[in-house]
């Protein structure tokens, strides 16, 4: 199962802490073939909306930064269950805030 794991923008600067958890974190992941991608994300951002035969283009940011999604992983796991625990363990390291999972279908 592929879970998609999205993080919203934080309001405090990482420091060298942060960084060390999240790096050995990310090497754990990897190491035993659970994260498939990671990265952060532009908060602003575009958006593309079609109507009929139009298309339109518009430059964001479209929502306040502390809605903003501001990072991602996409994990395989065997179950719901770990991918819940895997967004458990990152929310440890970050610290208060929030994220979204979804499941993404084959």
């Amino acid at each position: 199962m592929r879970y998609l794991m999205l993080s919203k923008m934080q309001d405090t600067q990482p420091d060298e802490k942060l960084f060390a958890e999240m790096a050995a974190f990310i090497e754990e992941m990897t190491a035993s073939g659970v994260l498939l991608a990671t990265g952060g994300l532009d908060p602003a951002g575009f958006k593309i909306a079609s109507a009929g035969e139009d298309v339109t283009v518009t430059d964001g940011p479209f929502t306040e930064a502390k809605e903003a999604v501001g990072g991602f992983a996409l994990v395989e796991v065997r179950s719901k269950e770990e991918a819940i625990e895997l967004g458990r363990r990152f929310r440890k390291i970050v610290g208060d805030g929030e994220s979204l999972i979804h499941q993404v279908f084959n």
